[in-house]
């Protein structure tokens, strides 16, 4: 048999590559460079990197074709199928890469830490001992992780774009493997931190498993791990269809974790309290994005013609996601807590919005689709949650960053702004109008609301009114509640450029996508839809 040279759009694939490289690059840096001289190559390399990834994003955005039969859809199918550069991939490209840049600037930050990143000096040392006391009194810093966080962003885009089950396998791993390490690297409470980085190593490894086994059944019942091959195969009604039930609830599994969804929601409050915060604020936003975007292609694209089996596992997980992440979340003491469950219900608001999958001919004129509800949402939630984490890295007490809330106590009095910023966030999570949030929810209670699954948004309209309580009373803790004598409470820090810019950035995206949502809605709606 002859052997055909494989063909690779380098150009297409351009963004994936620069990221890959950097990487790479990076681990070389680490290898050859002088311990005093990398934080600052590092740093400079990985935020120059994302810029470049960036920039070719909206180079290919800009030069895609019309793809489809019906010529919904623009991009191309490459790297021999496994990859698909589509409107919908260039729209989480780009959303991935902006949240990669403010977790740089935040994993740059050093000013917080009187000279010193937020990250272990020497991660081999045991919590307490005489080497990590060493290490931190001769200012060592982890510079690697900023190849670790480029290929946890190149995993990012690889999992949307995946056009077969391996591919999102692959990058599935590639993007989970760095987080694990970065959630256990902090500075501060070590044995905190590596307790949250052991608990996210060992679920996510069950999850994986869950996911390669969905896997497997998958290709017993297509014949094929394509998602436009599965597709086929469901539209044709291919025999042992127990396969591709059970195939569905495997890959489900994976993901539902990926995005903290009940019930696999467990590692997320101890993970995002545990990690460093600026792991946490770049894995709020980014890993909601990447996993979601998967999702997406996964169901609609691979399992949209069986869809009348997987929409009832999603009502219930999606139902159970927002009661128990906005109930959950009102006996919290802890601000990093807190978030957590509210991303956890978050994530059922999405899900929310994923369930109003509809033919084109179901659709009314000038109607947005489940698709474009879902990547503005995830625009939406990503920037306030990106900006609340920046903040909780400035409120500190005498022991380092505080997250209780007996520290925030009055903090309105003694910093407006911050205070302020972080209540508008808040606001914003909340779904109050004039913030982002509230276009994001009502863009995806309306599209599940057309789907006729009003059930779900009746709970996720009763969800949202029981986390507006919780996130008003933290506001009226900052600003209408006086601390009391005994107890020592956080003063705000002055911070780098580097997180004042990220969090300046995330506020003005957050009014502007609630006052002016038409650019960035008529953007996903341009993106089109998942070509196969």
């Amino acid at each position: 048999m002859d052997y055909v040279k494989p063909t690779i759009e380098y150009a297409e694939l351009s963004p994936l590559l620069i990221v890959l490289a950097v990487a790479c690059l990076g681990v070389i840096v680490e290898a050859f460079l002088p311990r005093e001289r990398r934080h600052v190559v590092q740093s400079t390399l990985a935020g120059v990197g994302v810029l470049a990834a960036l920039g070719a994003t909206i180079a290919v955005g800009l030069n895609l074709d019309p793809a489809g039969a019906d010529g919904a859809g623009q991009g191309l199918v490459g790297a021999e199928g496994s990859i698909v550069v589509d409107g919908p991939t260039i729209y989480l490209w780009g959303l991935v890469l902006v949240f990669a840049l403010g977790g740089v600037a935040l994993f740059a930050e050093r000013k917080l830490e009187a000279g010193v990143s937020a990250f272990a000096g020497q991660a081999a040392a045991l919590p307490g001992t005489d080497a990590e006391r060493e290490a931190s009194t001769k200012g060592l810093a982890h510079t690697e992780v900023y190849p670790l966080v480029m290929f946890a962003v190149a995993g990012m885009l690889l999992f949307p774009a995946s056009g077969d089950l391996l591919t999102m396998f692959v990058a599935l791993e590639v993007l989970s493997l760095p987080l694990y390490l970065l959630c256990g690297l902090a500075r501060r409470r070590r044995l905190l931190s590596q307790e949250a980085a052991m608990k996210y190593f060992l679920l996510g490894a069950f999850s994986s498993g869950f996911f390669l086994y969905g896997l497997a059944l998958v290709y017993g019942y297509a014949g094929s791990m394509d998602l436009a091959a599965i597709n086929e195969a469901v539209v044709n009604g291919a025999d042992n269809e127990i396969l591709l039930i059970l195939g569905i609830a495997l890959l489900s599994v994976g993901l539902l974790f990926k995005v903290g969804a009940v019930p696999f929601q467990a590692w997320t409050p101890d993970v995002y309290q545990g990690a460093p915060t600026a792991v946490t604020a770049f894995m709020s936003a980014g890993t909601k994005v990447a996993a979601f975007g998967a999702m997406l292609r996964l169901f609609y694209v691979g399992f949209g013609a069986d869809r009348w089996d997987w929409q009832p596992m999603l009502w219930v997980v999606a139902i159970l996601t927002m009661l128990v992440g906005a109930v959950v979340a009102i006996a919290q003491t802890d601000v990093k807590r807190m978030l957590a469950y509210s991303a956890i219900a978050h994530t059922g608001f999405l899900i929310t919005g994923v369930l109003g999958l509809q033919s084109a001919g179901e659709l009314a004129d000038g109607q947005i689709t489940s698709l474009q509800a879902v990547l503005f949402y995830l625009t939406s939630y990503g920037v306030a949650s990106l900006g609340a984490f920046a903040l909780v890295t400035v409120v500190r007490d005498a022991n380092g960053e505080s997250s209780s809330f007996v520290r925030w106590t009055g903090l309105g009095k003694r910093s407006p702004l911050v205070a302020g910023l972080f209540a508008f966030f808040l606001l914003s999570m909340a779904g109050i109008p004039l913030t982002a949030g509230f276009v994001g929810k009502w863009a995806v209670f309306t599209v599940a609301m057309s789907a006729g699954a009003w059930p779900v948004v009746l709970v996720a309209i009763a969800s949202s009114i029981i986390a507006v309580y919780f996130y008003v009373r933290f506001i009226r803790l900052m600003y209408f509640t006086d601390p009391e004598p005994c107890v020592e409470v956080a003063e705000v820090t002055t911070a780098s450029p580097l997180t004042g810019l990220t969090i300046a950035v995330c506020a003005a995206a957050t009014l502007f996508l609630g006052v002016v949502p038409g650019p960035v809605l008529d953007l996903a709606v341009h993106a089109g839809d998942f070509i196969r």
